[in-house]
């Protein structure tokens, strides 16, 4: 259990790695734009982190300009159950 959290811990991995679940390939502005308040420097750190973690994968398309679309990796596809539990017991306590 202490591996799981070390990996999707914190406040803003859990919200990338569903938008990825929904979506299947997201550009970084829509990450960014899923998740409120986020700033730049930490939506560019957990996304290397998940990306290090191997959990998404990073696409760069050499274009001007700069193209680069994240994706869910089937090692993060693993945690979907996980996730979707978390999302549903979210949504039921979010107002008690």
């Amino acid at each position: 259990m202490f591996y799981t959290l070390s990996i999707i811990g914190g406040r803003w991995k859990i919200g990338i790695l569903t938008s990825l679940l929904d979506n299947k390939v997201l550009r970084y502005s829509e990450i960014k734009n899923k998740l409120m308040n986020i700033t730049e420097r930490m939506l560019i750190k957990q996304l290397k982190e998940l990306q290090n973690d191997g959990l998404i994968v990073r696409t760069d398309y050499k274009e001007i300009p700069p193209k680069v679309e994240y994706r869910i990796s089937e090692k993060g596809k693993s945690l979907e159950t996980v996730l979707l539990t978390l999302q549903h017991w979210g949504k039921q306590y979010r107002n008690y």
